[in-house]
């Protein structure tokens, strides 16, 4: 049972250390720092000046203390920039293709359609300790222009020391979704005033939407797909407002890929996962191989969460 053992497996060792962004990266994370910049002069436009908290026990709190939250279910969704680390795409078609391409640069477009955008529910437990359940739809696109360091046999002959993507590609994406479904524990930090700092971290799944053509293949690979875990680490700011919130909030994440070339054009999530797990639990092999690759990402959201506070128990 080759394919089970290929959802399984590991795809490559982690890198000892992140390699130092190229000058189009340090662009591109300038371009995520004034996102982030102008997110928070939004957020703090939005704040009224006669903001009240409901949540306040006394009349004149210290301010260490003020505002606490306590027991409550927000619901949320978010926009935001993600920044990808160069990482290598690996292809295997058994028997006559075995390539990496060394460091590709990925690059992202957030605010192009499809938007990078995210929803989360999140349940806090008497105020300091609470939960997440996050969706994040990001993207990631590989330039096709750029030369990078090829390695292995293309279609059964040595691939060359360095070619452009777009020589061997038609497609080489997943951008209707780098989608991380996870599953986080959260801790908050003491109040300033309105704002609530808060941290976390948790694992999930990637079911991202796969883009992939070589040119030698006789049709694309595009469909939805499970590919492997993803664990996620964030920190935030909340700033509480009456009946919701405004958050900035930072993540960081590692999504291991290694999906299926089957060359079919995929229809609706649901179908396309049961189609992924028949092909699994009969043990048929992709038509076109496998791919993948490790997708190491920083990413700035901005987004409003509404809140639901159960109503004290009557004396």
């Amino acid at each position: 049972m080759l394919a089970r053992e290929r959802l399984s497996a590991p795809l490559w060792s982690p890198p000892r250390f992140l390699p130092w962004p190229s000058t189009s990266a340090i662009g591109r994370a300038i371009q995520i720092a004034a996102t982030a910049v102008t997110m928070g002069l939004l957020v703090m436009a939005a704040l009224p000046d006669d903001y009240d908290d409901s949540s306040a026990t006394t009349a004149n709190p210290p301010v260490s203390t003020a505002r606490q939250p306590g027991r409550e279910t927000d619901f949320g969704a978010y926009l935001g920039a993600p920044y990808h680390y160069p990482s290598d795409f690996h292809l295997v078609k058994p028997g006559n293709t075995d390539l990496t391409i060394k460091k590709i640069d990925w690059f992202t477009e957030p605010f192009e359609n499809p938007l990078y955008y995210g929803v989360r529910i999140q349940r806090w437990f008497g105020g300091r300790f609470g939960s997440m359940l996050d969706f994040t739809h990001s993207k990631v696109y590989a330039p096709f222009k750029q030369d990078f360091e090829f390695q292995g046999t293309i279609d059964g002959k040595p691939a060359p020391a360095t070619a452009k993507v777009g020589d061997y590609f038609s497609k080489l994406e997943w951008t209707h979704g780098h989608n991380m479904l996870t599953l986080n524990g959260l801790m908050r930090l003491p109040s300033i005033g309105i704002v609530s700092p808060y941290f976390g971290g948790g694992a999930g799944l990637s079911f991202p939407h796969s883009e992939i053509h070589l040119k030698t293949d006789a049709s694309r690979t595009y469909e939805y797909q499970y590919t492997g875990p993803v664990g996620q680490a964030l920190f935030g700011l909340e700033f509480r407002l009456k009946s919701g919130s405004v958050f900035l909030e930072y993540k960081f994440t590692l999504a291991d890929y290694w999906g299926p070339l089957t060359g079919r054009d995929g229809s609706w999530y649901p179908i396309d996962m049961w189609r992924q797990f028949s092909r699994w639990w009969k043990g048929e092999e992709p038509r076109d191989g496998w791919a993948g690759a490790r997708l190491t990402s920083h990413q700035v959201i901005g987004g409003f969460l509404t809140r639901f506070v159960p109503k004290p128990a009557a004396p």
